[in-house]
């Protein structure tokens, strides 16, 4: 049996807690003193005491997919009348808006198209580049770079290697859900496996590449499973080289369920109450203490739950989103401006401080276009 007070004691010295040790913290540990806890880790791991936030913009490259994740309302298949490839044109349309509107950088997602292989992303990316040389490219995740690696008959280090080359800067935690190949296989069979997952990271990391942890939690996964994800994770940036960014941060969210696959068919809903988000959080801030940043998914949970989860070991507040298609589709209905986060931030008692994707501090710009959210 373990005692509450021995392992807040060992969490405050950032020691790595095991599965048993964080299970018994989450199920027992009450709400109050879990918040205290992991509150008192983020002042010491981030001690400035802000509050982090960031504008960009979401750009989804394509809509084709063959992965058929059960939790996607997003993707086409090849062939579909509605299904498209961004030309440069948009990008270019996207970009001028997104700085306009204050941000910095383009999240480059999309599916698994069968016939866009690497050379169409080196080409896209240059081309980006080319003409907005200071926009940063947050793109792919560890699925599509596996399924590029595929197309290829190459490997993750050559093809992340070449992508770096043309001008991405990051890899976002994309596809990661849960990190057990019994919970992808019933949610998204179609994409890389667990231990693949965690082997593209390893080699962004070796490249210097910053990358993001993810978790997509409350559909079929156990409380065990979340754990065996966390620990995978802290592996991962236990192993980067010295000096390597690794994960500049680590961000849960919860399964969104709107007329997806997963539910309509399955019967899985999204039952995690608020409660169950701040312990996630808290645990999250505690099991983690290799990861310096911890992301509240206002996306998904909404302000107020967001804002809890600032004094629940949380110290950034995510991006703005410009653009968002993806878990929209799946029925994420809060929205914010570069006004109303900030407010949203200073509401929680914290002062906002805007970022970019290194967590370096930006000046707000001087002048800043108040964007129309359509998505």
């Amino acid at each position: 049996m373990f005692h509450l007070p021995t392992l807040y004691d060992k969490a405050l010295r950032s020691e790595f807690l095991t599965i048993e040790e964080g299970m018994f913290l989450f199920e027992q540990a009450p709400l109050a003193e879990l918040m205290a806890v992991a509150d008192t880790l983020r002042r010491q791991k981030v001690p400035h005491g802000k509050v982090t936030w960031q504008i960009d913009r979401n750009v989804n490259t394509t809509n084709v997919c063959i992965a058929n994740c059960k939790f996607c309302n997003f993707y086409r298949i090849p062939g579909h009348a509605e299904a498209y490839i961004t030309d440069m044109d948009t990008y270019r349309k996207k970009i001028v808006e997104t700085i306009q509107w204050g941000g910095d950088q383009l999240l480059l997602q999309g599916g698994h198209h069968p016939e866009l292989g690497l050379k169409y992303y080196v080409d896209t990316f240059r081309a980006i580049k080319a003409e907005f040389p200071d926009i940063r490219l947050h793109a792919l995740g560890p699925p599509e770079v596996a399924h590029i690696t595929k197309l290829e008959k190459s490997t993750h280090a050559e093809v992340l290697k070449a992508l770096q080359d043309a001008g991405m800067d990051s890899l976002p935690g994309a596809g990661a859900e849960i990190l057990v190949d019994r919970v992808r296989r019933l949610i998204s069979k179609g994409k890389c496996g667990a231990q693949e997952w965690l082997d593209v990271m390893h080699e962004a990391h070796k490249l210097n590449m910053a990358t993001s942890g993810t978790m997509m939690f409350g559909h079929v996964e156990t409380l065990r499973e979340r754990f065996e994800h966390l620990e995978k994770l802290r592996e991962v940036q236990s192993r980067k080289p010295e000096g390597s960014y690794g994960f500049t941060a680590f961000i849960p969210w919860t399964f969104q369920d709107v007329d997806t696959l997963l539910t309509r068919i399955r019967g899985v809903h999204n039952l995690t109450t608020s409660e169950e988000y701040v312990r996630m959080i808290a645990i999250s801030r505690i099991f983690l203490p290799n990861i310096t940043n911890i992301q509240a998914s206002w996306l998904t949970v909404g302000k107020a739950v967001a804002q809890m989860s600032l004094h629940a070991g949380a110290n950034d507040f995510g991006s703005i989103m410009l653009e968002e298609n993806v878990v929209s589709a799946a029925g994420a209905p809060h929205r914010f401006t570069y006004k109303s986060i900030q407010e949203a931030i200073a509401e929680a008692g914290f002062e906002p401080q805007l970022r970019n994707q290194l967590y370096q501090w930006r000046e707000l710009p001087a002048v800043i276009e108040e964007q129309v959210i359509t998505y």
